[in-house]
Formats: C-alpha cells, structure tokens, sequence
C-alpha cells in the first residue's frame, strides 16, 4: 500500500496543476511589502510536433495565449518565423498531460486541434484549424465538441492518413453531466470523436466512442493500415483503470492491459500507441496495479499479443511514456528524475518490438521539462525535448548497430 500511495502522490506531483486558494482581506502597506511575490505562470512547454514527407520538422507551441506554428528544414537547428494560428487569446492547455497536436497531409495542409480551457473547474473545449497554404496562414478556429455545454471537453488526439480523412478523440463529460442532473450515478466520463473526409473542412457529427473511461488521462491515437485507432485508460468494474483500444470504423473496444489497477482517482498518466508498417499496435502505458507496476509496452498484431515487457526504472519515476513506428522499427522514450535534473530516455528495437537495446540516455533538463516526444522521420528517429532552460532539443537515436 505505501508503494502504491508513492507512486500516486508522484504522478499527481508531477503533471498536476498547482492548487491556489487565496481569501481577500485588507493588508497594510507593511504587511503587503511582507508578503511572497505569487508565482510565475506555469511556462507552456508542451509542444505538439510532427515531420512531413519532405523531411521538415512542423513544431506546434503557446506562447502568451496564442497557438503558433514554424517549421524547420534542418531538424531543430534553426525554425521559420512563428505564424499564429489563433487571432484571437485563448487559454490552451500545454502542460502536463495536454498539448497542441499537429498534423500533415501529403497535399502540404497543416492540421492542429488543442484544448481550449474555460474559467470553470476542468472545462474545456476541443478546437481545430488547418492550413491549405503550407502553413502560411489557417483558418479561424472551430469547436468540436458540438454539445453546447460547458462541462469537460478535454485530452485531445488528432491523426490523418494525409489524404483526406480526420479524427479527433477526446474525453467528454456530457454523458455523466446528463446522468447527474437526473439524479443519477455514473463512473468517469465517456469518449468522443468527431471525423472529416475532406482534411478538416467539414467534420461529423460527434459520436460516442465509449462510456465510462478514466477522467483525466490523456487519450493517444495512430493512423493504422486499418484505419484510426484511439487508446485510452478505460473503467472495468467499480474502480480498475486499465487501458483498452478500438479501431474507430468497426468501434470493437479491446482491452489492452489487465494490471488490475483500483484507485478511485485518476492517475494523470496516459499511454501511447503507434503502427509499423505491417500492421501492428505497439502499446505504451504505466500502472501501479495489484499485477504489475511501472512502465510496460505490448505489440497486438492481430489476434496475437506478446507478453508486457517493463522499461524504465520505476525508483526514478520513470513515466509518461511515448512511442512511435517506422516499418520493423519501434522507438520508447520516458522521463525520469535522477535526483538532481529530468532526464530523456529512449529504447530502440530493429524487429518490430520482438528485442529491445538497453536504455539510452539522451539528455538531462535542470528544471522544468516536458515529456520526450519520439518521431520518425522516414526511417531516421529523433526525439523532440523541450524544457524551460535548455530549450527544444531535437535528438537522434541510432539504429542498426546492435540490440
């Protein structure tokens, strides 16, 4: 039990935003002079990052409410001018768990959906814009979520096959507001999704993936040989939070992951999925169940699924881990903290997940950091790190010389 509340009270320290109440009262000049400065605003380092097929590095960021866009043609040295996505300020998430999330077509059109959060307690909305001119200009934001209600819209996912077809998933409370308000229970909240077929200028109605999901952890998706696949931190039973995925043109929800984690709270820690070039789910995810804890991946091909392999070093608080694919060859990276600084990590495998190299140690942050980024860029793989002090690095890591 003191593992397992260990655990908990680091997720919740590390991505969890800082509660402040504060009552108001008559100061004197003296006691005011007396009192400690508030804090600076929480830096948005959450980026959202993706490579085109002509190899350039799309970097999506806030910066003073307002979501901008450059581009680099040299893998991080150097970026293009900023062009701001929205004219208008907005408080967007990009920290912790949330981030802006881009995304290409083959055509050139730049694609970006976030979550715009609202003044009510972990409201939000799902926006989207795009950029049929190279990203030289976008057009003005919409909403998703089409409910109407302000309630918790949050957690976005964004994929394209770069042809035409969007989908965005998110986590959506509308179903549990509605339950509430008749008087009724209902555990977590549900996922959304609302798709296009014409690259974001038109999108569907939103539908209902799934009922009854884990609140707050971030929702990841890929773009498979069988079209998009969310995964997310599902409820099973009363309490267990464990991670399923579905395939969003038949909807058949699987479950990913049976570490029977019970916590009546959510763990702010979501997981990853890619898709290699022949057909197969890669999974990355942390627990802190009764069968398992720390970090783990899987590969589901088919009706085949290999054993959970653990990565990472649970006693530095390995977690948050992200994943990518590129024909046989797969990319893990995840953060820890080695009692002085962050540090990024990442694992590489040759045979589509079959061995694994040791970790590697990529880089160390003295400060605040956000989570490694793991992409591919044809069949070169980078990490993207951004981080309050050093800055966005964009790091290689080697394949082909040994496991």
């Amino acid at each position: 039990m003191k593992k397992m509340m260990r655990h908990i009270l680091w997720a919740a320290l590390l991505v969890a935003p800082g509660l402040v109440h504060a009552e108001h009262s008559e100061k004197s000049p003296e006691q005011a002079a007396a009192q400690p400065r508030p804090k600076a605003a929480k830096p948005a380092i959450a980026v959202g990052v993706a490579y085109d097929a002509r190899g350039r590095l799309w970097l999506a960021r806030v910066e003073n409410q307002h979501l901008l866009v450059s581009h680099s043609d040299d893998s991080g040295a150097h970026f293009s001018a900023p062009v701001r996505v929205t004219v208008a300020p907005e408080a967007i998430a990009a920290d912790g768990e949330n981030r802006p999330k881009i995304a290409l077509g083959v055509d050139g059109s730049v694609l970006l959906s976030w979550t715009q959060t609202l003044p009510q307690n972990y409201s939000g909305n799902i926006r989207f814009a795009r950029s049929i001119d190279g990203g030289k200009s976008f057009s003005e934001p919409i909403t998703l979520n089409d409910d109407g209600r302000i309630t918790s819209h949050r957690f976005d996912a964004l994929v394209t096959d770069g042809k035409g077809r969007v989908s965005v998933a998110w986590l959506d409370a509308r179903d549990r507001d509605t339950a509430k308000a008749t008087g009724g229970a209902y555990a977590g909240i549900s996922v959304y999704t609302a798709q296009s077929l014409d690259n974001g200028a038109h999108f569907s109605a939103n539908r209902r993936l799934t009922e009854h999901t884990c609140e707050c952890c971030r929702v990841a998706a890929v773009w498979s040989d069988e079209g998009p696949v969310v995964f997310w931190r599902n409820l099973y039973g009363v309490n267990t939070r464990d991670f399923a995925y579905a395939r969003l043109d038949d909807g058949v929800i699987h479950r990913a992951s049976d570490d029977d984690w019970q916590i009546d709270a959510c763990p702010h820690h979501g997981g990853d999925v890619a898709a290699d070039g022949r057909g197969a789910l890669h999974l990355a995810w942390f627990t802190n169940g009764k069968t398992r804890q720390g970090l783990f991946y899987k590969r589901v091909a088919g009706t085949n699924e290999s054993a959970p392999m653990a990565f990472g070093n649970a006693a530095a608080q390995a977690g948050h881990p992200g994943i990518a694919a590129a024909g046989d060859r797969v990319i893990l990276t995840w953060r820890e903290f080695d009692g002085r600084a962050y540090v990024a990590y990442a694992q590489r495998s040759d045979d589509r997940g079959a061995t694994w190299s040791p970790p590697l140690r990529l880089a160390e942050a003295a400060g605040v950091a956000d989570y490694p980024l793991p992409l591919f860029s044809g069949a070169r793989a980078w990490v993207v790190w951004n981080a309050a002090a050093e800055g966005l690095r964009v790091l290689p890591v080697e394949f082909g010389s040994g496991k």
